[in-house]
Parts: structure tokens; C-alpha cells; sequence
């Protein structure tokens, strides 16, 4: 049992040099190659991380001027809509004046009419009533004189 407790004692021997080789190999490694990676990993990360708060403060802006304009456009709306109804309003008062002026004029033309019309009809009727009397003593002489009309 000694032979091999010697034996192994001569393989741990042998093996601390490679051991230790490993170490050193682990450590330049880690900071020649894992090192730098370990840290553009990092740094992308914090990019990435970076631009996702960027992009996101970005749509938020948006939103928040998509808003604004959707509001600004509601009362542009309004406004057209209240002066629309305005013009309308008006154009019907218009309206309704002028009928009520053509109505006020056609009355009064009636009027003037109806006063043109009685006033002919009683100069017709003075003027029958002068031709009838003419007419009637020449009916009343014919007849007593015996001659045709």
C-alpha cells in the first residue's frame, strides 16, 4: 500500500504544475477574453435597455400629441359646426323677413287693387247709371213715337 501511496503522491506531484497552469490559463482567459465580452455584453444591454426607454417615451409622446390633437380637432368641429348653425339661423331669418316683406307688399298691392277695382266699378256704375237713363228716355221715345231703334 505504500507503493501506491507513493505512486500517487508522485502523480499529485506531477499534477501541480498542470494545475496551476490551468489557474493561470482561467485567469488570463477570464480577463483577456470573458472580460471584454462580459462587458460589451453589458453595455449592449444597457444600449438596448436605453433605446426601449427611448422608444417608449417616444410613443408616450406621441400619444400624448395624438391626444392633444384629437381635442384640438373636436373644437375645430365645434366651431365649424356652431357657425354653421349660426349661418343657417340667419338665413332663415332672412328668409322669413323677406316673406314677411313680400307677404306686407302683395297685401298692400291687393289693397291698392281692391281700391282701383272699387273705384272703376263705381265710375261704371255712375256711367251706367247716366246711359241707362239716356238709354231708357230714348226706349220711352221710341216706343211713343212709333219708330225702330
Amino acid at each position: 500500500m505504500e507503493k501506491i501511496l507513493q505512486d500517487l503522491a508522485d502523480i499529485l506531484l506531477k499534477a501541480i504544475p498542470t494545475v496551476i497552469i490551468l489557474v493561470i490559463l482561467h485567469q488570463f482567459l477570464k480577463v483577456v477574453l470573458f472580460g471584454p465580452i462580459e462587458n460589451m455584453l453589458r453595455k449592449r444591454h444597457e444600449l438596448t435597455a436605453g433605446a426601449r426607454k427611448s422608444a417608449s417615451a417616444s410613443l408616450a409622446n406621441a400619444e400624448r400629441k395624438t391626444a392633444e390633437y384629437e381635442v384640438k380637432l373636436r373644437d375645430a368641429k365645434s366651431v365649424v359646426y356652431k357657425e354653421q348653425e349660426d349661418t343657417r339661423k340667419k338665413w332663415l331669418s332672412d328668409q322669413t323677413d323677406q316673406l314677411a316683406q313680400a307677404k306686407t307688399n302683395s297685401t298692400a298691392k291687393v289693397a291698392i287693387a281692391k281700391q282701383g277695382i272699387a273705384v272703376e266699378a263705381s265710375s261704371a256704375k255712375a256711367t251706367l247709371e247716366r246711359t241707362s237713363d239716356l238709354l231708357a228716355d230714348e226706349i220711352v221715345t221710341s216706343l211713343l213715337t212709333g219708330r225702330r231703334v
